[in-house]
């Protein structure tokens, strides 16, 4: 358990033993070499401590909180845990590597030895183009507004049986009663009918 979880578990726990209201999460992200870092945190402080740094990052402008519904569900999903996500392509990392050290020089030839041919220049091809993310950016948007859809849906269902619910029970008991008064007035008329019939017979 990361420092985070458990500084959450031990605020939740108050000095009666009693389980107090867990505190609300945000995500935060930052950069960590070639992947985002991200953690669900109840607070810049609880984020740093997670990436394992006394520097604060938010001040410098290298870590931020995030509030994209695709981004956030991992990260909420395993609070105080820091999970790393892969940033860009490979074509992307390589390029943002550092170049490469120059060569040592090569020893000069000796008189009787004959200078051997320079390679020809090889040309590098260019940088391929970055893909196009506009099909991903609307899918998850989509899929953000169904989860929002479905989410409404559900709530409403929920009202909806609660409702019927309420209405059975005023039901009931409507029915339990007049079934009561009802079953009263036929033992009343029972003894009645039995009295008369008693003194019929006499």
């Amino acid at each position: 358990m990361s420092r985070v979880s458990r500084a959450c578990a031990g605020r939740r726990r108050g000095q009666t033993g009693t389980v107090a209201k867990p505190p609300k999460l945000k995500v935060y992200r930052t950069p960590i070499g070639f992947h985002d870092a991200y953690v669900a945190a109840p607070s810049q402080k609880a984020a740093l401590a997670a990436w394992g740094t006394d520097a604060n990052l938010f001040a410098r402008g290298v870590a931020e909180e995030v509030t994209d519904p695709v981004l956030i569900e991992e990260p909420l999903a395993r609070p105080g845990e820091v999970v790393k996500r892969l940033r860009g392509s490979a074509a992307e990392q390589f390029a943002a590597l550092p170049p490469d050290r120059p060569k040592a020089k090569r020893k000069p030839a000796e008189p009787d030895e004959a200078p051997s041919p320079k390679p020809a220049a090889r040309r590098e091809p260019p940088p391929k183009p970055k893909p196009d993310r506009a099909r991903l950016d609307e899918a998850e948007q989509a899929l953000a507004q169904a989860e929002r859809r479905h989410r409404a849906d559900t709530k409403a269902l929920a009202e909806r049986e609660a409702e019927l619910a309420r209405e059975r029970r005023a039901l009931a008991d409507r029915q339990q009663a007049e079934s009561a008064k009802l079953q009263s007035a036929v033992e009343q008329a029972r003894a009645a009918y039995d009295r008369a019939l008693e003194q019929w017979r006499r």
